[in-house]
Parts: structure tokens; sequence; C-alpha cells
């Protein structure tokens, strides 16, 4: 107890955390998402500050691009998983905590298990499809989240789902077209400021777990580095957006984010291409009163206003290709279903109008 209490010594002394709150610290239990540039700043913190449990998750490995900013990571540490490398460093920092370490990607099937061990998240991401993953999970599990990102000079910070409060669907109810926000890779981001940005995160954290100041509730505050200013706005609780959230809860494992977030493109098949497939589902999304009918492939008429209340009748282990007039809807459709859980799906280039020109073409 002596050696603990030598340990943190400098922050128990302060009338505001005491023996206390430092006991508060090391109960507390904090999942780090990302062991990256905010990842690095924020656990090595949030270790040196008793957090008593951490858990890391991280599938990416070490690169010498990565060393100018997540400097938990050294030239021993190339090539290694960031999550193991993370602990080893982390241990030697703190040996009297644990620290769990998961070297693989989350996903829809892992989260809500993860989330469920965990008093606090802190996304340390870089990436929309995984920001509105672990928002939805956050919310889903009722658990506290802190948010950080940068973009190049620049850095906000936030926390989500705390005491009643918005989420990040409040903020940005949809993602940004796909390719429009370059990442850090594509567009560079100064050193230091992921450093100033995730140890503001940890700083959330310990606020949170300690129950003192004024949390960033409700409040995203951005920095600029180049100026140093500090700027901040509130953000409202959107309950539409939450309560969608709560009501998609139990489709959440079979959500695809990449999807929804415009990362997967959706692959097409010609026309020329389906003809002569054996065992496949063939769907036809177009209204009944739609011609031509392309009956030789034997679909099933589904309407897509109809797809998602239909979608238990369809068979799950078959490749699906999906067509309707023109092509349109059909995209539309393959969303909806890999939204529910199919992944070998497809739709036909230029619909049915492709389908019937490429059949008259083939008439002698």
């Amino acid at each position: 107890m002596d050696s603990l209490h030598s340990r943190y010594h400098r922050q128990i002394i302060l009338s505001e955390i005491g023996t206390i709150g430092q006991e508060k610290l090391n109960a507390a239990k904090v999942l780090v998402i990302g062991a990256g540039g905010l990842g690095c700043p924020a656990l090595q913190y949030l270790v040196a500050a008793g957090i008593g449990t951490i858990g890391i998750i991280d599938f990416d490995t070490v690169e010498t691009s990565n060393l100018h900013r997540q400097i938990l990571y050294g030239e021993s540490s190339i090539g290694k998983n960031k999550a193991i490398a993370a602990k080893n460093r982390l241990t030697d920092l703190n040996p009297d905590i644990i620290i769990n370490a998961y070297p693989e990607k989350l996903t829809t099937k892992n989260a809500l298990t993860l989330f469920e061990a965990y008093d606090i998240i802190l996304d340390g991401t870089d990436n929309f499809s995984t920001r509105y993953l672990v928002n939805d999970a956050a919310v889903i599990t009722k658990k506290p989240l802190v948010y950080g990102a940068i973009f190049k000079f620049e850095g906000q910070v936030a926390v989500f789902n705390y005491k009643n409060g918005p989420t990040y669907r409040c903020l940005f109810p949809e993602p940004p077209k796909a390719g429009s926000v370059p990442s850090c890779s594509e567009i560079g981001v100064l050193g230091v400021l992921p450093g100033i940005i995730g140890s503001m995160q940890a700083n959330e954290v310990l606020k949170i777990v300690l129950g003192i100041g004024d949390v960033l509730n409700g409040k995203l505050m951005m920095y600029d580095c180049l100026s140093a200013q500090f700027s901040s706005f509130a953000i409202p609780r959107v309950d539409t957006q939450i309560s969608k959230v709560l009501q998609a809860a139990k489709k959440f494992k079979t959500t695809d984010y990449d999807l929804f977030c415009g990362i997967i493109s959706i692959k097409e098949v010609q026309a020329s291409e389906v003809f002569g497939l054996k065992n496949i589902q063939f769907i036809d999304v177009r209204e009944a009163h739609e011609t031509p009918k392309i009956e030789s492939l034997h679909p099933l008429y589904i309407p897509l206003g109809s797809l998602e209340e239909k979608v238990h009748t369809l068979d799950y282990n078959k490749e699906t290709i999906v067509f309707c007039q023109s092509g349109v809807r059909s995209k539309k459709a393959v969303e909806i279903l890999k939204q529910q859980g199919f992944h070998n799906i497809s739709h036909i280039k230029g619909g049915a109008i492709a389908l019937f020109e490429y059949q008259s073409s083939k008439v002698v």
C-alpha cells in the first residue's frame, strides 16, 4: 500500500481526489479502441493514473511511419501488433494494474461483449465506419464514450452517451460521402496534435471516474494547434437518432458499417454473365406491373418496399443476385440485404432492360 501511495502521491494529495478518489480509479475499467495516435497518449496517462483495468483492442501492426506521433512505440516495436506492443510498454510503466490486450479488429460480432466488460469506452479510431459502430455499441450497452478526432492541425474532443446526453449520431447523423474526408495517411498530421487530443480524452475519462469537474457532455471542444485557439459548441440530444439505434439493436451484429459509410462498393454483374448460372437466388425488386419479365431466371418477386419485411423468406446461404428495371433500386436492395447479413450478393448492371436486350440479341 505504501508503494502504491508513493506512486500516486501527487494526485492523492489533491483534495478533489484523495485516497477515496484513487480507489475509484483503481476500481475503474476502461476500454481503449485503437492504440494509434490518440490511443497511445490516452493509454499512457490512464495507466499512469492507476485505472485498475485497461483494455486495448487493435488489429494493426506498428510501422515506421507511426513513430513520429505514436511515441508509445520504438524501433523494436516495428512489425508487432499494437495492442500487444502497447501492453508490454505499459506494463513496465505500471505493473500494478490489469492490462488486457485484444490483438483483433473491433467488429459487430465482438463489440457488445467487450463493451459490457468495461465502464467507459475511449474511441481512438481513425475512420467513420468504426466510429459509428463504436457509438451504436456504446448506446446499446449504455456506456459513456469519450470521443477524439484529428485532422492536420485541428482536433476535437467530446463525451457522448453520458448521463442522458447526446451521442455521436446526434452530432453526425450521416457519414460524409466516401472519400470526401482524407485520412491522416493521405493528408498528414502534426505529430504533437494526437498527443494533445489523446491526453484530453484521458482527462475526460478521469473526470468521469472521479466525478469531478465539468465533463464535456453535450459539448464538442475543438483545438487549433497553429493558433493555440480553443472553441466549443453545444451538441443537442436528438432522441430520434438514439431511438433508431436502440430499435435496430437486434440487427447490430449483422449491420455492415462499411456499407453504411459507403466504403464497400456494390458488386455488379453484367447481364451476359447470369444466364445459365446454377443455384443462384435471383430477386426482382420491381413492382408487379413493370415489364419485361425475365422468367428464364426464375426470380423471386419482392418489390423493394417489401424487401425488409420479407427478408426471412430468403436463403442467406445462397449466392444472391438482385435486379430492378435499370439498376438503381437494385443497389439499394443490395444495401438492405447486406445490412441483414447477406454477404455473397451482387446486382445486375442495367437491370431488366439490359437482361432483355441481351436475351433479344441471342434470338436467331
